[in-house]
């Protein structure tokens, strides 16, 4: 039986995952990868091979909703019953944060999931999801080992007032400073970025993660010096259901003059903000599109985030000291050819000459002529997963021979 990875990356009603081949190869090379969306509601799973071919959907009613382990066993099930010849041998997770005991992937025992538990208070949306198919693994699987892999990781390193809050000294010493998130994607763009152009692998590079959370990060040789979120996964850009940067006068506002209790104020400021917030329709940016020609509202939405992708935009240009290139991922990055062009053209100023027939056709580059160049890469956060349980893995085989 061949060996395989399963990677995981699971969400608030959504879990992604890919399935690797890693036996004799260099890189690990994925052969299934699938999502089950609306968990407990209308879940749906499709699975594709690598080819993109669909090769697996499956869908239930709301009354039949279930939770992340659920989800869990049907894809178990699946792989068993249609792929008999692979081997689970580890499974991979996406956890978004690593506060400052993780700097790093690893190996899950009793002693790292209750110091993942503690970090919950600092990413409530994100934390119990990720943590959720972890336990479940362990009860159904004991003996498959699990490594976490965390989105802070990438940005441990950033220069020191990069990280700062202007705080009392013993606040910083007790954790609070910036930690960036979505680092297993900006990890996967630096690892490529010199596929397609060998100068933008010791660049300087704003890369714009663009979808239901959103931030960007400044890279300097692959090497993460700045970016937009910070203590938590709500600071920096709006985004589908998030606020994005605030004045935290406002919070205290809501505290004292609107007599919010602190658990509405976190549910209004993760959940009811951002896209949503602002229009007050949705927080998908293809049903905003859709209706920006005749509803101000739509529009305005869309405007705002257009507006403050190009201020803190220009923001990390600073602590760049320029800018070569940009790049575009996440769903709406990779997808939303109008969201690219409205950003590129507000940043005309940086010298960007957008190509129009490349931008809507689909093609890696975007720009032309001798400004900085711009980019649409997919990201993919799962092999980056994949790769890094390799080494922690390698790593415990070295240290179990030893």
């Amino acid at each position: 039986m061949m060996p395989v990875f399963a990677a995981i990356n699971a969400g608030l009603s959504s879990l992604k995952f890919q399935i690797f081949e890693v036996s004799n190869l260099a890189e690990p090379r994925a052969v299934f990868r699938g999502v089950f969306e609306g968990l407990k509601e209308s879940a749906q799973l499709i699975v594709k091979d690598r080819c993109g071919m669909v090769c697996a959907k499956l869908a239930w009613g709301a009354d039949e909703g279930f939770d992340h382990e659920a989800a869990l066993a049907h894809v178990a099930s699946w792989v068993s019953e249609h792929q008999a010849r692979y081997k689970l041998v580890a499974v991979g997770h996406r956890v978004v944060h690593g506060g400052h005991a993780f700097t790093g992937p690893v190996l899950v025992d009793d002693h790292v999931l209750k110091r993942m538990e503690e970090l919950i208070p600092l990413a409530p949306l994100h934390q119990p999801h990720n943590l959720e198919p972890i336990r479940a693994i362990r009860r159904r699987l004991p003996h498959v080992p699990q490594v976490a892999c965390f989105d802070t990781a990438f940005h441990h390193d950033l220069p020191q007032l990069s990280q700062l809050f202007a705080l009392p000294k013993g606040m910083t010493q007790q954790g609070i400073r910036r930690y960036g998130f979505h680092g297993l994607s900006y990890e996967y763009i630096a690892s490529v970025l010199g596929r397609h152009d060998r100068s933008l692998a010791s660049a300087r590079v704003i890369v714009a993660h663009l979808g239901n959370g959103a931030s960007l990060c400044a890279l300097k040789g692959g090497v993460s010096v700045a970016t937009t979120m910070g203590f938590s996964a709500l600071d920096g850009l709006p985004m589908a259901t998030r606020c994005g940067a605030l004045d935290p006068g406002v919070i205290f506002y809501m505290l004292r003059e609107m007599k919010l209790d602190p658990h509405e104020v976190e549910r209004i400021l993760y959940s009811a903000s951002g896209l949503l917030g602002v229009s007050g329709i949705s927080g998908d940016m293809r049903t905003l599109r859709a209706l920006a020609p005749t509803d101000a509202d739509a529009r305005q939405a869309i405007d705002l985030f257009i507006y403050r992708i190009v201020r803190e935009t220009g923001s990390l240009i600073a602590a760049l000291g320029g800018l070569d290139a940009f790049v575009f991922t996440g769903g709406i990055g990779e997808n939303d050819a109008a969201t690219r062009a409205e950003v590129l053209s507000a940043l005309s100023w940086v010298g960007f000459n957008i190509h129009e027939r490349s931008n809507w056709g689909g093609a890696r580059r975007i720009t032309r002529g001798r400004g900085p160049s711009a980019w649409v890469i997919p990201t993919d956060e799962e092999l980056v997963i994949a790769r890094q349980m390799s080494c922690v893995l390698d790593a415990e085989r070295q240290r179990l021979a030893s």
